[in-house]
């Protein structure tokens, strides 16, 4: 049985504010408030594999120092456009 879409939400909420490093904790504690009620199946499933992602990984290609690969495309450039004073290059 899959896991219900609420319960979903709550467990990547919680892997969302308990990051490795803080500033991964800031950027991905004000996307979850701001998208993870809105979001689908498949766009939860994205994000989910994207929490598995290193978090050193993860900050670099939300500053734009590394480019993030193609399949977090999407979501990347959501996640940057919630970091205040983060563009990406």
């Amino acid at each position: 049985m899959s896991e219900a879409i609420e319960t979903t939400r709550k467990r990547l909420y919680m892997r969302s504010i308990r990051r490795g490093i803080k500033e991964m904790d800031l950027i991905l504690t004000a996307f979850s408030d701001a998208h993870l009620g809105a979001m689908d199946a498949a766009q939860l499933a994205t994000y989910d594999a994207l929490l598995s992602e290193n978090d050193h990984d993860l900050y670099q290609w939300v500053t734009g120092q590394v480019s993030e690969p193609m399949h977090y495309g999407d979501i990347m450039d959501r996640i940057r456009a919630e970091a205040v004073g983060v563009t990406k290059p």
